[in-house]
């Protein structure tokens, strides 16, 4: 994402209902199709300097901050997406249907090692190991191509 996109993300995401940091890191996570989390680095200062802009209100639930958005940050977030024509993460479609569908094969992969890891015998882990080093020399062979 271009610098600056996490003010309108999370301005977006606040949009769908209050939430503390971390719920609202998952829901831009889920909104982008597993495209890009930001990191709580990014969000937690920028939640802060919301509140200080008086953009959101926050509130103390169960031992956690909860953000929602005032009318000032409504007005806002809406002024955001029609300035910049979409929420972030979808200004490149065809980039995020590739990564989905990487991230969707190693999360199968992923699924295919802890069985082997939970119930495989010795030989089966021994092989499952080779075949995942050797995936990944290839991958690397991939980046490595003009």
């Amino acid at each position: 994402m271009r610098r600056g996109d996490i003010r309108t993300a999370l301005l977006s995401g606040l949009t769908d209902g209050p939430a503390h940091g971390y719920e609202l890191i998952g829901r831009l996570e889920e909104k982008s199709g597993g495209t890009w989390r930001p990191s709580p680095g990014s969000v937690y200062p920028t939640l802060q300097l919301f509140e200080d802009e008086g953009l959101v209100r926050c509130e103390e639930r169960d031992g956690k901050r909860v953000y929602e958005l005032t009318e000032a940050g409504r007005a806002e977030a809406a002024e955001r997406v029609e300035k910049y024509g979409n929420t972030p993460w979808d200004t490149d479609t065809d980039f995020a249907t590739e990564f989905q569908g990487l991230m969707r094969s190693a999360a199968h992969l992923m699924g295919a090692a802890k069985q082997i890891a939970r119930s495989g015998d010795p030989a089966q882990m021994e092989r499952a190991t080779a075949a995942i080093r050797a995936t990944g020399k290839e991958l690397y062979k991939i980046l490595s191509e003009d």
